[in-house]
């Protein structure tokens, strides 16, 4: 069975590196000029251009054809796949996926809505590939997928907000306010694969740590949790929030990874972020049998 993924989803390069993912790119326009993520375009390079600008950046999701050229190319190999994609309530990626599957009856496509983005998916998207590897059938895998789906948590903030009001992605999120460029959000994704506000503060640095407070209050003071930080462009903010979580929780740490392109695009450098979840559902895929 073969993986593939799209560019909405995040993981550290080491955390790739023996996954065997096919990744479906998306697109983003910057100063008239289009670049696909992930070929032409890694997350350094992105905020690099942003940076320099004159206007916002703007993104399309990847086409049926494109899904459907890759499923028949990998079809031909191994006709069972398994596509794992960001929320279909945040992206019209999955539907992408999903009538790009019917226009090649000869694979056998399996699709997941991971209900979030990031590194969430990048979980999901890992677990399966490592499931595969482990030897699992599909059924375990895809348990396995939903159980990480509901137990893990992801909190973001933004100091700026310009890129969220440009992408109309404000409008999703209730609670928010007309003097809104005076407040600093803590977003979610929910269940439903839905953008959802968890509270707001009024400077960056109480937002980032209401965050760590918001993940104590989830799963408890002292829990032992998977962490991984993400940002668009700004290390300091992640380190506020590495030291603010390790007070409160246990934290295994992935790699920091800057957040994809087609995600910065909507978000921009200032934003901060923290995937998590408990340990002990990872360890399940040390297990060598199916």
């Amino acid at each position: 069975m073969q993986i593939v993924t799209d560019h909405g989803m995040d993981l550290a390069t080491s955390q790739r590196e023996d996954l065997n993912l096919h990744l479906v790119p998306l697109q983003i326009v910057l100063d008239g000029k289009t670049y696909k993520s992930g070929k032409d375009l890694t997350p350094e390079s992105f905020y690099e251009l942003l940076q320099d600008a004159q206007g916002m950046p703007t993104t399309s999701q990847p086409s049926p054809s494109d899904f459907a050229d890759l499923y028949r190319g990998l079809a031909a190999k191994d006709p069972d796949i398994l596509s794992v994609h960001m929320s279909a309530g945040l992206s019209g990626t999955f539907n992408s996926a999903r009538l790009g599957a019917e226009m090649v009856p000869e694979a056998n496509v399996t699709l997941v809505d991971t209900k979030t983005l990031s590194c969430p998916c990048g979980w999901q998207v890992e677990a399966a590939a490592r499931g595969i590897k482990a030897g699992w059938a599909l059924p375990k895998i895809l348990s396995h997928l939903d159980d990480i789906r509901h137990r893990t948590e992801a909190f973001y903030t933004l100091d700026n907000l310009r890129y969220l009001i440009h992408g109309g992605r404000i409008s999703h999120l209730s609670g928010l306010v007309a003097s809104v460029l005076n407040i600093k959000p803590i977003i979610t994704v929910d269940k439903d694969g839905k953008y959802a506000t968890v509270a707001k503060e009024r400077t960056f640095k109480r937002a980032i740590r209401r965050i760590a407070i918001t993940v104590a209050q989830k799963f408890g003071e002292g829990a032992n949790l998977r962490v991984q930080l993400m940002h668009g462009q700004n290390l300091e903010g992640v380190e506020i929030l590495r030291e603010s979580l390790m007070e409160l929780v246990n934290c295994n740490f992935e790699p920091t990874t800057p957040i994809a392109p087609v995600l910065g695009a909507h978000t921009g450098p200032s934003m901060v972020a923290v995937c998590v979840a408990p340990m002990d559902m990872f360890q399940l895929l040390a297990q060598p049998t199916a």
